[in-house]
């Protein structure tokens, strides 16, 4: 076990603090993460986007920005190492939610972790998780098309041990399946009841909040005695792009300019932001040659990436309802905030997917047809269209690297990440860092900043020790000692950092390795593998060594 993390490290200087507000006196902080879908990059303002995100442009502005802050490239994997500061096949979610019958792949999270709500439930916490679950097989029945289109009628949308209230949270709003229409969402749950139907007017990322706020007024009543550890997982901006019309109108326009301006105006105002205080020029190259100008769909395009952006403004001013129930509370300076997104910006054509499988309906409750609009035809937002932004939006939004979601290259696994704790926080308000992190350190910060104990047993299961490092010392000094390697590993694409700053991609089953200096190459433009073959095979041999330590192997053929 690591045991240097279960040590008091740094809570003597930040263990008794007062609440903006003049609230009472906790020891304990309150610990809220949330956590965006297939955002990317440069989409919040604070990170260089036009969408207007004035509550994460706060955070970012009172708190910290991370530069290298890495997820595990896709949703589930990601959401798995999050709660359990194992790596995703470690936990049991090395690639999608249906069960291959390894170790490494059982498409759901195992009982050989914990999650962070199971610590801190045990440890005084009030534990509430509010959105998109997605870390559960999810059976596919014979009925599978009614069910969508919630027509019939089944009791489970998982097997319930594996409900997140089955896994330390006391409470929970959302879904268990990954994919939603936002306008009457399929596995919606209540606790471990499936909410039958919702109202008129009902939005998915409006639905959240407002949980969000319940809890959190719930949970800092004057009669509250406990802090509370909250897990608000929008599915915003997820494609299908539904949107509320007068959340769109406000970007009327903007994306007229097309695919190179647009990107080129967000690596300008990443520049004068500092994101990457050590690079002169690091925007990559498009992932596409196609000219805006000979688009015939620049009209759909336009509408599309209106869309996206009106999906991140509402979950952004829904963060701000929560900002503000913590506020009213006096909770706020006492709280630590982590925002971030699963992965980077999908470039899946989901109108290409086949309609009344999986997670994707084929109509709604009353039985009007949903389009996925393989020419274009009918332009995204309304319930009745499933669409998706497409490669090129996606490059766009996550300026300034290469590639998208389920890729190992920065595009598919470095996400905006913004920390915001008045009372923990030594960093000068608005810094930015570029220490490298990655969510397997969350579990690894929750237990230093809330005194808790990982557990070497619990529910009769033998627990994998936890392989993060807590983020508090960055937020003290802006360093700290890193991870030996971080490495990623999804449908055969594969990638290494080591501590001092190179990486390795394997992108595909049989694809040459490819070698990175991300200390003067921080967007990957400069393979350099066959210039340095000695730190290449070094690097390969440590990724198999990883690999094999964490459960990506034995992979499925």
């Amino acid at each position: 076990m690591n045991t240097a993390i279960l040590k008091t490290l740094t809570l003597a200087a930040f263990a008794v603090r007062t609440g903006a507000c003049g609230g009472a006196e906790k020891e304990k902080p309150n610990i809220l993460v949330i956590l965006a879908d297939d955002m990317g990059y440069s989409d919040p303002g604070c990170y260089g986007g036009e969408i207007q995100t004035p509550n994460l442009d706060r955070l970012a502005r009172d708190g910290v920005r991370f530069s290298r802050f890495y997820n595990a490239g896709r949703s589930c994997p990601t959401r798995a190492s999050l709660l359990t500061g194992l790596y995703p096949h470690q936990a049991g979610v090395g690639r999608m939610t249906f069960d291959q019958h390894l170790p490494g792949y059982r498409g759901t999270m195992t009982h050989d972790g914990v999650t962070i709500a199971e610590v801190l439930r045990a440890n005084g916490y009030h534990t509430g998780m509010i959105g998109k679950w997605h870390v559960a097989e999810t059976p596919l029945r014979d009925d599978q098309r009614e069910w969508l289109a919630h027509r019939v009628y089944h009791e489970e949308f998982a097997p319930k041990e594996n409900y997140p209230t089955r896994r330390g949270f006391e409470d929970f709003y959302g879904t268990i399946y990954g994919v939603v229409d936002y306008f009457d969402p399929f596995s919606l749950v209540s606790g471990e009841e499936p909410v039958r139907e919702v109202p008129d007017g009902y939005y998915s990322t409006v639905a959240l909040s407002d949980s969000a706020v319940a809890y959190i007024k719930r949970y800092t009543a004057a009669d509250a005695d406990k802090p509370f550890f909250m897990y608000l997982s929008y599915h915003s901006p997820h494609w299908p792009l539904h949107a509320l019309e007068e959340d769109v109108k406000k970007y009327e326009g903007v994306y007229e300019a097309g695919w190179e301006s647009i990107r080129k105006a967000r690596y300008e105002r990443m520049k004068k932001l500092g994101v990457f205080n050590s690079h002169a020029d690091y925007l990559s190259n498009r992932q596409s040659t196609a000219e805006w100008d000979a688009n015939p769909d620049r009209e759909w395009d336009v509408r599309a990436m209106a869309v996206h952006a009106a999906m991140v403004d509402r979950m952004d001013r829904g963060i701000g309802q929560v900002l503000k129930a913590l506020e009213e509370a006096g909770e706020l300076d006492n709280t630590l905030i982590i925002f971030l997104s699963d992965n980077g910006c999908s470039p899946e054509i989901c109108q290409d997917y086949s309609p009344g499988e999986n997670d994707r309906p084929d109509m709604t409750r009353d039985g009007r047809p949903m389009i996925y609009p393989k020419n274009k035809e009918v332009m995204p937002g309304p319930e009745t269209t499933y669409a998706s932004l497409g490669p090129l939006w996606a490059n766009v939004a996550n300026t300034p690297f290469r590639f998208w979601k389920a890729k190992m290259y920065e595009g598919g696994i470095c996400t905006p990440a913004i920390v915001h704790w008045p009372a923990g926080t030594r960093l000068r308000a608005g810094s930015v860092v570029d220490a490298p992190c990655h969510v397997v350190d969350m579990m690894a910060t929750a237990l230093d900043v809330t005194q808790s104990r990982y557990p070497e047993a619990y529910g009769g299961n033998t627990i994998i020790p936890f392989e993060g490092r807590s983020i508090v010392p960055i937020l003290e000094t802006g360093r700290r000692e890193g991870h030996p390697a971080i490495g990623f590993e999804h449908f055969n694409e594969k990638a290494l950092m080591s501590r001092d700053g190179w990486k390795i991609i394997q992108p595909g089953r049989n694809a040459a390795w490819e070698l990175y200096d991300l200390n003067t190459d921080r967007t990957e433009m400069h393979n350099v593998a066959t210039e340095n073959p000695e730190r290449l095979a070094r690097m390969i041999t440590q990724y198999n060594e990883w690999a094999k330590r964490t459960m990506v192997l034995p992979a499925p053929d």
